[in-house]
């Protein structure tokens, strides 16, 4: 496959870009905020630079990079250059700061400082050579853009983007003649006859275009952009059952992509359709576009986020780009920052439905609960059976506890399920069980858990749950817990699951073994107050009572649901009962993460 092939050579490749990229100060991967709440650095304004020492500015520029706010760390490595301009340590950290925020147009002006120091920064000649090609100053492109290469993945989108420029000066053959020329690892075919296909369709040589075309598509047909252009390309040279048969060919290994999905209806339509890319710039964005969104997902972010933010200067609304970019944030754990991206996806791309998606999870994890459930709401009320937006709205509802909403929104899914029995099926009983369970609906709750167990009879959390409520009921006490060993013995490592364990035996009266498998989840998952809490009191149940207080002390300090820490106080004060079978913490699997695990 060509992906496994691509990412053997990622690391080599990103090692090979030397200093340049090694050098992006804390990996920087951010955007400028609209909302200061959106950073964990608040975004600077002029007179916070101006109050500061140059000093002062390298320290909150080093700190906003720790942090991954790009757009502050740019601006205050600014700061600190213009109190010490011959600091060329500053001037490197302001211009990756500033290519990291999106910010290309500073980012030039600061390359171009830094070619008057060092002509061989290849970061400053790539994206001085990406301005030139998007002022159609082609000349000045290829030359730039060619002093940019070192490693097989730089030497790749510079020798593209030089093709892409050489066609933009109205030298298609040689911009061909370019790509054509590079020899390298065995998955360059394919980037190269996709470009040069490109390159040879908008330059009229449609037949050969063709060829290309239909090269790529047979080293990959699961490539999105590849099959994108082949399919364009037979709807205006063959016909558009060709292209149909494209498409569907995709849609059987990647269902409904939503690009793949309107490619369809306008085959189906007997539509000709457009090139994938109409000029240079265009083209050229592809190719950073392809490799910066290949990289994110094998672990080159650094690099990634060059090639999409200069995908981005060159074609703003890349639909692609932005979700990948967006995608990448995520992937750095910083959600706040991919909501602004997911913004800028424009309103009729056929993948606004999918940024709205991801926008809403993104808000939720923000703590702006109520904008995400608009959004999502609105998805779901344009299409009633969009089960991936009616998931995510229910997980958002189950998650901030909003279980009479959750159960609902569960059942609107539910309600419009394919036919049939796929095992896929179950976590939409599995979830909807929580919701009616934690709204004191046991006798649904009880029903929809074994309707999950009917659909995949070994899910482990699932097992977990109905066999713990079990036995916490005093019910089905054997099979309960066959069911929760079961699930023990297929994830063994599971510290929520273990807790499960200890504390079912701790129901029934079996203190020692509570305490073993107690003592096991603490292992694994060291703070969870509800563990902690269960821990302690199994050690009072088998007379270690100076341990069973630290225990309690320390899920105390853990920061227990609220209703939780007054009766956890009164045990600390005053031990447990001699006749006490109903703990405060006897919640185990349902208080959780209220079954987000699943």
């Amino acid at each position: 496959m060509f992906s496994n092939r691509f990412n053997r050579w990622t690391a080599v490749a990103i090692a090979l870009m030397g200093t340049a990229i090694v050098a992006v100060p804390g990996a920087v991967l951010a955007q400028t905020p609209d909302h200061p709440e959106n950073t964990a650095a608040q975004f600077p304004t002029r007179n916070d630079l101006k109050s500061l020492t140059g000093a002062g500015s390298y320290l909150a520029a080093r700190h906003a990079s720790v942090e991954r706010d790009a757009a502050s760390a740019a601006a205050f490595y600014r700061s600190a250059l213009r109190t010490d301009p011959k600091n060329n340590e500053l001037l490197d950290r302001a211009f990756i700061s500033s290519v990291a925020d999106g910010d290309l147009e500073e980012a030039v002006k600061l390359a171009e400082r830094i070619l008057t120091i060092d002509k061989t920064n290849r970061v400053a000649r790539l994206v001085v050579g990406v301005h030139d090609l998007k002022l159609k100053k082609y000349a000045a492109a290829q030359t730039n853009i060619n002093q940019s290469v070192r490693g097989p993945i730089t030497d790749l989108v510079a020798t593209l983007l030089s093709g892409w420029a050489a066609y933009g000066a109205g030298d298609a053959k040689g911009g061909v003649a370019t790509i054509d020329k590079l020899a390298g690892p065995e998955w360059y075919p394919l980037f190269k006859d996709l470009h040069t296909g490109m390159i040879l369709e908008l330059a009229g040589k449609e037949k050969d275009a063709g060829t290309r075309f239909e090269r790529a598509y047979k080293l990959d047909d699961s490539m999105l952009r590849v099959t994108e252009a082949y399919a364009r390309w037979l709807s205006r040279n063959k016909d558009s059952a060709a292209a149909t048969t494209v498409y569907q060919a995709f849609d059987k290994k990647l269902a409904r992509h939503p690009l793949i999905q309107e490619g369809l209806r306008e085959t189906k339509a007997g539509k000709k359709m457009p090139p994938l890319v109409d000029s240079a710039q265009a083209g050229a964005a592809e190719a950073l576009y392809g490799i910066g969104a290949t990289l994110t997902r094998r672990g080159g972010e650094d690099l990634a986020l060059v090639y999409l933010q200069l995908a981005l200067y060159l074609q703003p609304t890349h639909p692609l780009a932005l979700l990948s970019l967006a995608d990448l944030y995520e992937s750095v754990k910083r959600p706040k920052m991919a909501i602004k991206v997911y913004e800028r996806v424009p309103a009729t791309s056929p993948l606004k439905r999918n940024a709205q998606i991801q926008l809403a999870i993104d808000l939720d994890s923000a703590d702006r609960t109520d904008e995400a459930i608009k959004i999502l709401k609105g998805v779901t009320s344009e299409d009633a059976k969009d089960l991936e937006a009616i998931m995510a709205l229910g997980n958002i509802e189950r998650g901030r506890k909003r279980f009479g909403d959750c159960g609902a929104t569960y059942s609107q899914g539910i309600d419009v399920l394919p036919p049939g029995n796929d095992k896929a099926n179950s976590v939409w009983y599995y979830y909807r069980g929580i919701c009616e369970e934690r709204s004191k609906q046991w006798a649904k709750a009880e029903a929809d858990m074994k309707k999950a167990l009917e659909l995949q009879p070994d899910q482990p959390h699932v097992l977990n749950y109905l066999g713990y409520s079990w036995i916490d009921q005093g019910v089905n006490l054997d099979e309960g817990m066959k069911m929760i060993k079961r699930a023990v013995e297929q994830r063994p490592d599971d510290g929520y699951i273990v807790d499960s364990l200890g504390w079912a035996y701790y129901r029934i009266g079996n203190y020692e073994e509570a305490v073993k498998n107690l003592e096991r989840a603490i292992d694994l998952k060291p703070e969870d107050p509800t563990i902690n809490d269960h821990l302690g009191d199994a050690y009072w149940r088998v007379g270690r009572t100076l341990e069973a207080k630290f225990q309690w002390s320390h899920a105390r300090d853990l920061k227990p649901e609220p209703e939780e820490l007054p009766k956890i106080e009164a045990k600390i004060a005053n031990g447990l009962a001699d006749d006490n079978s109903n703990s405060s913490a006897a919640q185990a699997e349902k208080k959780k993460d209220d079954g987000r695990g699943g």
